[in-house]
């Protein structure tokens, strides 16, 4: 439980959907209620997809390009760093790769449920590092796997509820409540992307003092 408990609080906190829903609200405004729910159904499939395949492919990409697990972890905790960083100064949407131009883009598309929403925006580079790098530590037996898998499924569930329900929360938080909540995340997201970095410079200056 503790295991699971982690992994979703970790991963919640770098896909943070709650500081989509503004752009979610933007880009479905014109929507109906149904097509929103199907909409925020088909996103969360597809970030459940991209966030299981960069937890069991991932190494496989690194072993093709011959990238040290450290080396993924210390820019992936860069890139998590720098979202948190975006989210307490509520410039996440920029960070988030979505600008004038992909908004514009959006609006011409007749489904957005994989881009902009489920890529760039939630199941971005910072959440597949952490995947990634996360596989390495919990590999070694198959509980620690569908702990793991469990983990994000239940990250797509709360993505799916959050974009469902972004246009009510848009009316309740308000703009100001949702960057206040971002905020917050955003601070443990610079902690987990720190502790990523620190933990694997240790590793290698270890390896370095032990030749």
């Amino acid at each position: 439980m503790e295991l699971f408990i982690y992994i979703f609080a970790a991963l919640f906190s770098v896909i943070n959907p709650l500081g989509a829903v503004p752009i979610f609200v933007g880009l479905t405004q014109d929507d109906t209620k149904e097509e929103r729910s199907r909409i925020s159904f088909w996103a969360a499939v597809n970030v459940f997809i991209i966030l299981i395949i960069s937890f069991f492919v991932g190494q496989y990409v690194l072993a093709f390009f011959g990238i040290s697990i450290d080396a993924l972890r210390i820019a992936g905790g860069l890139i998590i760093v720098s979202s948190g960083f975006s989210l307490l100064t509520g410039k996440f949407s920029k960070k988030r790769g979505v600008n004038k131009e992909v908004k514009n883009d959006a609006q011409k598309r007749n489904d957005i449920a994989l881009t902009p929403l489920a890529i760039p925006m939630l199941a971005g580079p910072g959440s597949i590092s952490l995947l990634i790098a996360m596989y390495q530590d919990y590999n070694k037996s198959i509980e620690q796997q569908v702990i793991a898998c469990l983990a994000i499924i239940a990250v797509a569930f709360v993505i799916f509820l959050t974009m469902r329900s972004a246009h009510y929360l848009s009316r309740i938080l308000g703009a100001s409540g949702i960057v206040a909540i971002s905020r917050i995340i955003g601070f443990i997201v610079i902690a987990i992307g720190v502790q990523y970095i620190s933990s694997s410079i240790v590793n290698i200056l270890s390896s370095i003092s032990f030749k």
